[in-house]
């Protein structure tokens, strides 16, 4: 009975205990007032600073597509010079063999024109010898008929005539055969420093197929645009696809997106605080470094128009990796005398904006006007004083419910 009489004392005053605590969990804030940071909070995407693409390139006129025998995992880290891409080269060197085989021909064509030429020029030099003399006597001849008869001084003139018209007509065949002997010498050279040519460049082709990173980093292996899957041994690359990429995570930045409203709100330089979805709680500071020119819907299915932002992170850290989504805050410019309280302590609804305001021993529902925001606070103006208490609008449709 004793016992009992005791239970019947302690269970009110745990109880009372229990409420009091309980009470006491609950979170309130002050409204403060003073200066406030205006940010604009944005979702952005990090990217390396520093990224390589290889993308096959042509290799002359019959190479625009290659063959892929070597390919390290995607994923894997590799230092500057390492090999990433190893290409087939038999087409090559069987181009190389058959060109080369080309140029010994060609090669021996012109050593055989060149003593063509050469009988040629000896067979015109001798024909010219032999009309040169032909032509002078005719001239000493004619010179010696000048007191014989008319009719043989007539015969002495034409046979010098004649004599002369094939002198002429040697001079003429050598200066022509000359020009074309010039010319056959030349076309035939060309033939020859053509596949001279093809055969050094096809050389310089095959240290080519070797494809080195010129940057360290993690090496992402790129898709093939005939499957849509991701590059492999064996498969057959044309010219101009990305065969992969190597971005250098040393330094990173983000590519993010502003508002047109905001857009007179930015500038170089400015200072940005990015965060990282996977850890919000950690701050990486970073500044505008490019802001675009154009205005462009945010993407197909929305009215929405932003302006392409890129942020220089100013850190390096090996939590930062290409891809990873993140949020930026950029700082705008700082507003002194204002009141402001927390994001959650406001609640916003069709019908305005309002706070849980703590006036005697209750909270009551009451309407502000906001203003600018942060990440974690918002101008308001309205019927209260900077130091009174308001309450989390979660927290007092929590204890509503209860």
């Amino acid at each position: 009975m004793k016992f009992r009489k005791i239970q019947l004392i302690l269970i009110p005053i745990a109880l009372s205990i229990l409420l009091s605590c309980n009470e006491q969990s609950f979170k309130t804030y002050q409204i403060k007032k003073g200066a406030f940071n205006q940010t604009i909070i944005e979702t952005g995407e990090l990217a390396a600073v520093d990224i390589r693409s290889f993308v096959l390139t042509s290799y002359g006129r019959y190479w625009y597509r290659m063959k892929i025998i070597g390919l390290l995992d995607h994923g894997t880290n590799v230092k500057a010079g390492d090999s990433i891409i190893q290409l087939d080269p038999t087409d090559v060197k069987k181009y190389i063999i058959d060109v080369e085989d080309q140029l010994e021909t060609q090669e021996a064509n012109l050593a055989k024109l060149l003593v063509n030429q050469s009988n040629k020029r000896s067979e015109m030099d001798a024909s010219l010898k032999n009309e040169q003399a032909s032509f002078d006597l005719k001239k000493l001849e004619l010179e010696s008929f000048r007191f014989e008869s008319e009719k043989s001084r007539k015969i002495k003139e034409l046979e010098f005539k004649q004599a002369k018209i094939s002198l002429a007509k040697v001079k003429k065949s050598m200066v022509l055969n000359k020009i074309i002997a010039s010319n056959d010498l030349k076309i035939q050279k060309i033939r020859v420093n053509q596949l001279k040519r093809d055969v050094h460049s096809a050389y310089a082709v095959l240290p080519n197929l070797t494809i080195r990173t010129p940057i360290p980093g993690v090496f992402q292996v790129g898709t093939n645009q005939s499957t849509d899957a991701m590059i492999k041994i064996g498969d057959q690359i044309y010219q101009g696809s990305n065969m992969g990429n190597v971005p250098d995570l040393t330094w990173m930045k983000v590519y993010t997106t502003v508002d047109e409203n905001d857009f007179f709100k930015v500038r170089l330089g400015q200072k940005v605080v990015v965060r990282l979805d996977a850890i919000s709680n950690v701050e990486f500071k970073g500044e505008i470094s490019s802001i675009g020119k154009l205005c462009h819907l945010k993407d197909k299915k929305s009215r929405q128009k932003v302006f392409d932002i890129e942020v220089k992170l100013l850190v390096s850290d090996t939590r930062l990796k290409p891809g990873m989504t993140v949020s930026c805050e950029l700082f705008c410019d700082e507003i002194r005398n204002v009141t402001y309280v927390p994001l959650n302590c406001v609640e916003n609804t069709e019908a305005g904006n309002f706070i849980y305001l703590k006036k005697g021993g209750e909270y009551v529902r009451t309407e502000v006007v906001t203003g600018p925001a942060n990440n974690t606070h918002i101008v308001i103006n309205g019927d209260f004083k900077p130091g009174q208490t308001v309450e989390p609008v979660s927290q007092f449709v929590h204890k509503e419910k209860k």
